[in-house]
């Protein structure tokens, strides 16, 4: 109750001694619940071990129920509803910790605030003397703030919003660190306590610097998607030296030598309008899709291509190669990429140790170079297709492959072989990809869905708003689209606008519903 009380999961009448207000079972449910939602575990309302493993997580000693998100439907940054008014900044450290030298500090500060300078037009300049926007302090137990740091672990910083002056304080009582593992990282603590102080509430989105959590070192550190879109919100674009705009994006640039332009001279992207045919298309933790082809990514909007690319897949995920034959997000939040034997695990943009490994020692029972994979909404089991194969893979049970399989991938019914990537989609159907077309699948009624156009359809149209391709993958279909672009009788054609349908326990059970597994995977969920 006092965790939850002291990180913003119950209301201040409910936490008011002097209120008398009751405390009911359905209240801490709640509370909990909400706690779980926010932290990405599984909402139970119940005080289980794992939500108790996450409450005991060092983290940051700022609320995570303040400000407002930026999308209700969504799982997204919060703005705390205050900003700087200013662009040129200036700071000051008036207590250096114990266990660094004042040099270290200086250069470690000095880089935490140039994660958020890189992508704003915001200047940070260090003062030693004098009134400062944003004060540094370093300080042990009750420090004059009303909020104590707690020793060791549990709370490691905390710092105010703008419209509270933006100082950040740093309990001393840590082992703080620089560029090594022990110890705790000052610079990732120290970028995230910034963007508090930059008017940043806490991020739900796992993978985001602005999540409450303290993750540990990480070595290939790089502000989120979620972080950038936030910071940018309430500040604007860098403006380059050339007077354009930065996507927010600025480390995942090379030099201009070195790499095409992002945006291809024409309104289309040249490559994927050329030629659809994918590697993989996946959803990451926060509900971003990719598609991945050769040594190229391309995030996707409602509509099309967001601007800004195609970008180096090495670049925005180092350590990962080009060429990935499949990729999926499980619902542990980590994302794992498959190509010939090996695979990767990745928390959002970030690898998790020594990787790659062999599929056959995380997924035993799945062969090495798959066409596809996916986790399908019907079971929420992990699906691997090769050939006019596929695997049924669950982790929750020994063996996790059956040995009733591999099946004929023509159980399921209008799905081809040789696929080249496979997505359930967040408006609740699943999507086969294959030589530039895709096949929309109801997952309800276990088969390709009938419609007009028909399926396949060119995924350069429905997926990457190429307009010089056709509706669907049959001659003729231009002209229907010309016929009916402005109809309010047009074709269910839209990924965006299809409802989400729930999934009735019909008779496909005998035909995907088997699973047998290998233990390292689910000790790979669980890390």
């Amino acid at each position: 109750m006092m965790y939850l009380s002291q990180f913003g999961y119950f209301s201040p009448k409910v936490t008011n001694a002097q209120s008398g207000h009751l405390m009911t079972g359905d209240m801490m449910s709640k509370a909990i619940g909400d706690f779980q939602d926010f932290a990405g575990l599984n909402v139970t309302g119940i005080l289980d071990d794992e939500t108790l493993g996450m409450m005991s997580l060092p983290r940051c000693g700022v609320k995570d129920k303040v400000g407002y998100a930026s999308d209700s439907r969504s799982k997204r940054y919060a703005l705390q509803g205050s900003r700087w008014r200013v662009k040129n900044l200036t700071y000051k450290i008036s207590k250096y910790p114990a266990t660094l030298g004042k040099s270290e500090v200086d250069e470690v500060v000095k880089k935490a605030f140039a994660v958020w300078g890189d992508v704003t037009p915001l200047t940070f300049t260090k003062k030693s003397s004098g009134p400062v926007h944003i004060e540094i302090r370093f300080e042990r137990g009750e420090h004059g703030d009303g909020d104590p740091f707690d020793g060791p672990g549990g709370t490691l910083a905390h710092a105010f919003f703008p419209i509270y002056g933006g100082d950040a304080h740093f309990d001393d009582a840590e082992k703080w660190t620089v560029n090594t593992r022990s110890g705790t990282n000052l610079f990732q603590v120290a970028a995230h306590e910034f963007g508090h102080s930059l008017g940043l509430s806490h991020s739900d989105v796992r993978s985001a610097l602005m999540a409450p959590f303290y993750r540990g070192y990480e070595p290939y550190f790089q502000l989120d998607d979620d972080d950038v879109e936030a910071i940018q919100a309430l500040y604007g674009k860098k403006k380059e030296s050339g007077g354009g705009d930065s996507d927010g994006e600025g480390s995942d640039k090379k030099p201009a030598t070195d790499e095409p332009p992002s945006e291809p001279p024409s309104e289309e992207d040249g490559e994927l309008c050329a030629d659809a045919t994918i590697d993989t298309i996946f959803n990451s933790a926060e509900g971003v899709t990719y598609t991945f082809k050769g040594e190229y990514y391309w995030k996707l909007t409602e509509d099309s291509i967001a601007p800004g690319y195609p970008k180096h897949i090495s670049k925005s995920w180092p350590g990962l190669p080009g060429n990935i034959d499949a990729a999926f997000t499980y619902k542990n939040g980590k994302t794992y990429f498959f190509k010939g034997s090996k695979y990767w695990r990745y928390t959002g943009k970030k690898m998790d140790g020594d990787y790659p490994k062999e599929i056959n020692d995380g997924f035993t029972g799945i062969p090495n170079d798959i066409d596809a994979a996916m986790v399908w909404s019907g079971n929420g089991k992990i699906y691997f297709f090769k050939g006019s194969k596929f695997w049924r893979f669950d982790p929750t049970q020994k063996p996790a492959v059956k040995n009733t399989y591999p099946k004929p991938i023509s159980n399921w019914e209008g799905v081809p072989d040789n696929l080249d990537a496979a997505l359930h989609y967040t408006n609740g159907f699943t999507y086969f990809f294959k030589g530039g077309n895709y096949y929309r699948f109801n997952d309800r009624n276990f088969a390709v869905d009938s419609a007009d156009p028909a399926f396949p359809r060119s995924a350069g149209y429905w997926w990457f708003g190429c307009r010089s391709a056709t509706k669907g993958s049959r001659a003729g279909s231009k002209g229907y689209l010309a016929a009916n672009r402005g109809s309010s009788m047009q074709p269910d054609e839209s990924r965006h606008s299809e409802q989400h349908h729930s999934i009735n326990n019909k008779n496909y059970d005998d035909t995907i519903q088997d699973a047998d597994f290998g233990e390292s995977f689910l000790e790979d969920t669980r890390t």
